[in-house]
């Protein structure tokens, strides 16, 4: 990819409503505009869960007015890198796009107390991605 253009990741998890909405909360909040960032579910929640809500402000992270979203085709295709989180075969396939798949708990029905080491460790893991995708000097 050229470095005209901002890398694009795609998170994607079934309900959109805790893992994939913290991996795109982090990566908002650690590349800031050297990125573009959505998420989606491939049957998405009615709204994203309190207690990830909860875990994501303890670390200074609003996403109280997030909401879930449908996964599309077009938000596959308009994404460089595409990252799983336990949809299974749900998630489309296109050629030419880096696809991760990330094993990670599902945070839903669990306490905030549960959430917080899923939490952590989405934290890791996009703090990696951010350094594969905009290394530093770059952006």
């Amino acid at each position: 990819m050229s470095d005209s253009r901002k890398p694009s990741v795609l998170f994607v998890c079934v309900h959109n409503a805790g893992r994939s909405q913290m991996a795109a909360a982090f990566l908002t909040d650690l590349a800031g505009d050297r990125v573009e960032v959505r998420s989606a579910g491939s049957a998405p929640a009615e709204h994203v869960n309190p207690a990830v809500v909860e875990a994501m402000a303890e670390v200074g992270i609003d996403i109280a007015a997030e909401m879930p979203k449908v996964l599309t085709a077009e938000a596959v295709q308009a994404s460089d890198v595409v990252i799983t989180m336990g949809c299974g075969d749900t998630c489309p396939y296109f050629s030419g796009k880096t696809y991760l798949d990330w094993k990670l708990d599902d945070p839903a029905g669990q306490d905030v107390a549960a959430v917080r080491p899923i939490r952590d460790e989405i934290r890791a893991r996009v703090h990696n991605l951010v350094e594969e995708l905009v290394p530093r000097g770059r952006g």
